[in-house]
């Protein structure tokens, strides 16, 4: 069973560590920048979305686990806001680490989440991934999410 925990502020240099790297990466390969403005971008936007790290008002910072006999297992991250008035969330980061993938961990923490939500009476979620980043497309798809638009961007240069 996968279960949520907020995430503790001794984690969070941990989670930036993992989620500029991985965003810059997302950055140079969707919009072709250089892999060094990417960091640079990832930090800045990341900064912005979460000034005051895991106490950020307005945003929900969680650690995915599991607990196959005694000890959590920590096996990801879910990072998202919600809007209570229109009773959306957003999720702006899901991951599962590599050595957990594949043994249906996503498509669990995104029932449990629903589930969860549900009970909080909100309404839809939301989410933007990738074009690139198939698998995470098989998990949300196989988990009901619909596609409900195409991001496109063009590069313009002298």
């Amino acid at each position: 069973m996968i279960t949520f925990r907020p995430m503790r502020e001794d984690e969070y240099p941990a989670y930036l560590t993992y989620f500029i790297a991985d965003y810059a990466q997302e950055i140079t390969s969707n919009y072709r920048l250089s892999l060094d403005d990417s960091r640079l971008r990832a930090k800045q936007e990341i900064a912005e979305d979460l000034p005051d790290g895991v106490h950020t008002p307005g945003q929900v910072l969680l650690c995915l686990t599991v607990s196959p006999g005694q000890k959590e297992q920590h096996v990801g991250y879910l990072w998202y806001k919600p809007d209570t008035a229109m009773r959306t969330v957003f999720i702006y980061d899901f991951h599962i680490f590599n050595d957990y993938q594949g043994q249906g961990l996503g498509k669990k923490a995104l029932q449990a989440l629903e589930k969860n939500l549900r009970e909080q009476n909100f309404q839809q979620i939301r989410l933007r991934v990738a074009g690139d980043n198939s698998r995470a497309q098989h998990v949300y798809e196989k988990s009901g999410f619909g596609v409900t638009g195409i991001n496109m961007s063009k590069t313009i240069t002298d």
